[in-house]
């Protein structure tokens, strides 16, 4: 294998949507997995990573997962928890943010790998994870 001492940049950025509805309670499988983002040609990396949920919410685990084969493997990358909020006119919904995918710390997906996220609790009216995906 052939090394460069090029530096390697990402060429574009896009964002990324998903939106649970049913409760994930396994963190080996696709059970209620939904997928959020495939990786680009040459692989990308995640560098944030938000969940916002659209109606009253009690407390949650919020899970990242990688896929190298869209699914069939689950690798459970970080959790956490979305704290409980009554939705209301007069209050601002808050959004929970992953730790691990950021600028300093992004999470890379190879061409052919896909990233997934779950909820614990099922929420009819979802909860609405927001990604930011560099490709390179």
């Amino acid at each position: 294998m052939s090394t460069s001492q090029k530096a390697t940049f990402t060429v574009s950025g896009r964002t990324e949507n998903a939106v649970t509805t049913a409760a994930k309670t396994t963190y080996d499988d696709n059970t209620n997995a939904v997928k959020i983002a495939d990786a680009g040609t040459n692989g990308s990396i995640l560098t944030a990573l938000h969940a916002t949920p659209r109606a009253t919410a009690t407390a949650s685990n919020l899970q990242l997962y990688v896929s190298p084969d869209n699914g069939t493997t689950m690798q459970l990358v970080e959790t956490v928890l979305m704290a409980a909020h009554t939705v209301a006119a007069t209050t601002a919904i808050p959004s929970t943010s992953f730790e691990k995918p950021s600028l300093t710390t992004p999470v890379f997906f190879e061409n052919g790998s896909s990233l997934w996220v779950g909820a614990a609790v099922a929420l009819a009216d979802g909860v609405v994870f927001t990604g930011t995906v560099e490709d390179y």
